[in-house]
C-alpha cells in the first residue's frame, strides 16, 4: 500500500509538472502580462492600498504563520495535536524548506520582472527562464514568484497532515494552492511576475513537502525496530 500511495503521488506530481511545462511552451506569459500593463508600465506597481493588502499584509502574515508552526512543535493546538512530534517538526521544516528553495532559485535567476521589460517602460528584453546563464538586461532575480511561495509554501504540509488528519490535509492543501494563487496573480497585475513563476512557485514548493516527506520516512525505517510508522516521539 505504502508503494503505491508513493507511486501515485510520484504520478501527480509528474502530471503537475506536465501542465507548468505545457504553459511554458504556450508562449502566454506575455500576453497576460498586457492584460494588466503597457508601454507606462503597471497602473498597480505602486498602488499603496493594493501593495498594502496583497504584499506586505500577506508577507507579515506567512512569517507569523511560520513561527507558529515552530512554537507549535513544543506546543502543539488545533489539528496539530493529532500529529506526532515528528510530523510537526516535518511540517514546519517543510514550510522553511520550500521558502529557502525557491529564494536560492530566484537569486541565481537572470530573469528579470515584467516591469523591467521595454515593452513595460523598463531596459530589459524578453528571454525565457529557460534561457540559463542568458541575460535579458535587467536585474534578474524573478524566477520563480517569490511573494507567492508566502502561501504554497504550505502545500507540502499535506504530506505531515494527511496520516493522521486527512480532511484537515486535503483543506491545509486547498487553502495553500488558492492563497498562493491569489497572491502571485496580484503580483502579476503589478508587473512583478508571470503566470509561469507563480504556476513553478507552486511545483517546486509542493515537490519540496514530497522530497522531506521521503526523507523523513526514509530516517525512520532506518530506525531500529520501526515499521514504517511515525515514531511517536517523547512530547515532554
Amino acid at each position: 500500500m505504502s508503494s503505491f500511495l508513493s507511486s501515485r503521488r510520484a504520478a501527480a506530481l509528474l502530471a503537475a509538472l506536465l501542465l507548468v511545462l505545457l504553459w511554458d511552451a504556450s508562449g502566454l506569459d506575455l500576453p497576460m502580462a498586457r492584460w494588466a500593463g503597457g508601454s507606462d508600465g503597471f497602473a498597480l506597481q505602486h498602488d499603496h492600498r493594493f501593495v498594502l493588502a496583497f504584499h506586505e499584509v500577506p508577507r507579515f502574515l506567512s512569517w507569523a504563520c511560520m513561527a507558529t508552526l515552530f512554537a507549535a512543535i513544543r506546543w502543539p493546538f488545533g489539528v496539530l495535536r493529532k500529529l506526532a512530534l515528528a510530523e510537526r517538526i516535518q511540517l514546519a521544516l517543510t514550510v522553511l524548506a520550500s521558502v529557502i528553495a525557491v529564494s536560492l532559485i530566484k537569486n541565481i535567476s537572470h530573469t528579470s520582472c515584467p516591469w523591467d521589460l521595454k515593452a513595460f517602460g523598463g531596459v530589459a528584453r524578453h528571454v525565457s527562464h529557460w534561457s540559463w546563464g542568458v541575460d535579458d538586461g535587467g536585474p534578474g532575480r524573478c524566477f520563480p514568484a517569490g511573494h507567492a511561495s508566502a502561501a504554497f509554501a504550505y502545500a507540502g504540509g499535506w504530506f505531515a497532515l494527511h496520516r493522521h488528519a486527512p480532511r484537515a490535509a486535503r483543506w491545509w492543501l486547498a487553502a495553500a494552492l488558492v492563497f498562493g494563487l491569489v497572491l502571485g496573480l496580484a503580483q502579476q497585475w503589478r508587473g512583478a511576475h508571470y503566470m509561469s513563476h507563480t504556476l513553478w512557485s507552486a511545483w517546486l514548493c509542493v515537490a519540496v513537502g514530497a522530497c522531506v516527506d521521503a526523507l523523513a520516512h526514509a530516517r525512520w525505517r532506518r530506525t531500529p525496530g520501526a515499521s514504517g510508522a511515525v515514531p511517536k516521539l517523547n512530547e515532554s
